[in-house]
């Protein structure tokens, strides 16, 4: 490929090669007609700055790691999006590493990440080792991690204990009471901890909420979940689901499979709100969690650690708010 450069553009606009760089360069001195010469040549070459031979010389680059298990699936392909639009946004060329959650596979990703110079990683699932976080702080490299706890880094987390017990509570004040909490063999720790707070907040007011796993956090652990629920005879009145494509696959086992309806039988409450929680398949009351503005918060900690290097960690909470449809009506 040949691209452009900046020589062939000082030759159309008949000026120096240090002029056009001074154009492109922020804060550069360069007058106003030769800038206006540069730019109407660059504009008719179709030229454009060399952004990784800038990060060369400056040995850093614009680049931000976004590492994430299964980006694809539910909440956390929305949360990918609106970050890599955030990122953008903010003139960052997001990088997207689409990894497992073994210790080779993260740490092979944050050495491409750092041999490639990327101011920044936001991690938004996986269980990244000890020596990540201390590769990541001998080169400098900020870390921003999403929905975990994790030293050495900045995190966004959202209320999950909050909405859990706000659920568990909504479905005791309207006259539920063999309550249940759908969750997953291979829980994130988000999903975790809405299981554990459900059941502490039921507990609480003297109920005991029965707890089903999957396999996943995905919709055919939502069905095979509720079958083990509702195969014991005395099924549950209402079923809290730690992330919305659980319930999408609980409700459906509910009302084709064991003929019930939802939410005169059973009620159930969601987490996340995704789009096809709105759905009028589903109608699925749920906690939504805000894509757009966990990615703000994400990239102004991002911007807060390279501007402020030395500051304690910190810890942002977003707390979801309850989206009421069909499937549970609080009173």
């Amino acid at each position: 490929m040949r691209f452009v450069s900046a020589e062939q553009v000082a030759q159309l606009a008949g000026v120096s090669r240090s002029a056009v760089s001074r154009t492109f360069t922020p804060g550069a001195s360069v007058s106003a007609a030769t800038r206006e010469k540069v730019m109407k040549a660059a504009d008719e070459l179709g030229y454009h700055v060399n952004d990784l031979a800038r990060g060369v010389l400056a040995n850093q680059s614009r680049l931000v790691g976004v590492v994430a298990t299964r980006p694809e699936i539910g909440f956390r392909a929305h949360l990918t999006a609106a970050l890599t639009k955030a990122l953008i946004r903010r003139g960052s060329i997001p990088v997207l590493i689409n990894t497992g959650e073994t210790e080779e596979e993260l740490l092979a990703a944050q050495k491409m990440l750092i041999g490639h110079r990327a101011e920044a990683t936001i991690i938004l699932s996986g269980s990244p080792p000890a020596s990540f976080f201390e590769l990541a702080q001998r080169n400098g490299q900020p870390l921003v991690v999403i929905g975990r706890s994790e030293p050495d880094a900045d995190h966004v987390l959202a209320g999950n204990a909050e909405a859990s017990k706000e659920a568990a509570a909504a479905f005791i004040a309207a006259g539920r009471r063999r309550l249940a909490v759908i969750g997953s063999h291979s829980a994130t720790p988000s999903i975790a901890e809405r299981e554990e707070a459900f059941v502490a907040a039921a507990r609480a007011q003297g109920l005991e909420a029965r707890i089903a796993h999957g396999r996943d956090s995905d919709y055919d652990s939502g069905i095979s979940a509720a079958r083990a629920l509702l195969g014991e005879g005395d099924f549950p009145d209402a079923i809290f689901c730690a992330n919305d494509l659980l319930a999408f696959g609980a409700m459906d086992a509910i009302r084709q499979e064991f003929g019930l309806t939802v939410p005169g039988d059973v009620a159930l409450i969601g987490f996340d709100d995704v789009p096809e929680a709105a759905w009028l398949s589903y109608g699925l009351t749920t906690f939504r969690q805000d894509p757009a503005t966990i990615a703000a918060r994400a990239v102004a900690l991002l911007d807060r650690r390279l501007q402020h290097p030395e500051e304690p960690r910190a810890w942002e909470r977003v707390i979801p708010q309850l989206v009421i449809r069909r499937s549970f009506v609080p009173v």
